[in-house]
């Protein structure tokens, strides 16, 4: 038997939440000393209409050990963790000391790993299935482990926001250059480093052309499309994301297409109209 644990910023499929195999340990997120759990119970509208009201910056937490402690137990042999990129949150690392402290009060056998995603969002749950579809094959745990960190280093993630201020007041913007071209309606188009921070990677003046360069970008950087899934998650706006999948299939074919929208975390990093995408 085997467990995904993946932490709140990956959103799931009603079919993954269903599946039996998917954990979620949640993260915490903060809007005016008000704090929202972010779970099943994470309510996107009243999130986002508080975060328009405050004139402060929202946080997010990270999971405790002990959380991550809890979501190990149970009869699956092999567990897995996907959390956020290790330079973004302390997700990761609260995952390893889980891990650790799970192990020196266990002695059951279990083998646990936890993937840093080097994502967010989507990302970590392209991870998950690729863990569910190597586990289903009938791979050994050290073989799901190997090859799911194979795949990882094979991942991009891309993004266009309508603003980067939360990114930046909350210090995920920490070695990028300020970007100061809003009154010319200029987006960035983000990506993911191969270590898991955030980089510029190109810019167009409005959305839909940012959209249209970052599918662009996307079809140029991937190989073997009809192999891969493409996610794509959005912060309510779904026809921006609708808008993007159609660019997608205009370009390439890809094995599957998953269309999400964000959870709690992810809406407060991408703030309403941001579109995510990995691949």
């Amino acid at each position: 038997m085997f467990k995904i644990v993946i932490d709140s910023c990956g959103e799931l499929t009603e079919e993954l939440k269903n599946d039996g195999h998917f954990e979620t340990v949640a993260l915490e997120l903060e809007v005016e000393g008000f704090r929202i759990v972010d779970d099943e119970s994470f309510d996107q509208a009243d999130f986002l209409r508080r975060v328009r009201e405050s004139p402060s910056c929202p946080k997010s937490s990270c999971p405790s050990p002990e959380q991550y402690m809890k979501a190990y137990e149970g009869e699956a042999e092999h567990v897995y963790i996907v959390t956020l990129s290790e330079k973004l949150s302390g997700s990761y690392n609260s995952a390893v000391l889980g891990k650790k402290l799970y192990e020196e009060e266990h002695s059951d056998g279990k083998q646990i790993y936890v993937f840093n995603s080097r994502s967010a969002s989507i990302g970590e749950t392209l991870i998950g299935l690729k863990v569910k579809e190597l586990e289903e094959a009938g791979r050994g745990f050290e073989e799901v482990v190997k090859e799911t960190e194979r795949y990882i280093d094979s991942m991009d993630t891309y993004f266009v926001l309508e603003s980067l201020e939360t990114l930046r007041k909350n210090g995920r913007l920490s070695n990028l250059k300020a970007f100061v071209a809003n009154t010319l309606n200029i987006k960035p188009v983000m990506g993911a480093t191969k270590e898991g921070t955030i980089c510029q990677l190109s810019q167009a003046r409005g959305v839909n052309r940012a959209l249209e360069k970052m599918v662009s970008t996307m079809i140029a950087r991937t190989k073997n499309c009809e192999e891969r899934i493409l996610a794509i998650s959005h912060c309510n706006c779904p026809e921006r994301a609708k808008l993007v999948k159609e660019m997608a299939e205009k370009l390439a074919r890809f094995k599957k297409i998953i269309v999400l929208g964000t959870a709690g975390v992810s809406s407060l990093y991408a703030n309403e109209g941001g579109v995510i995408m990995a691949v």
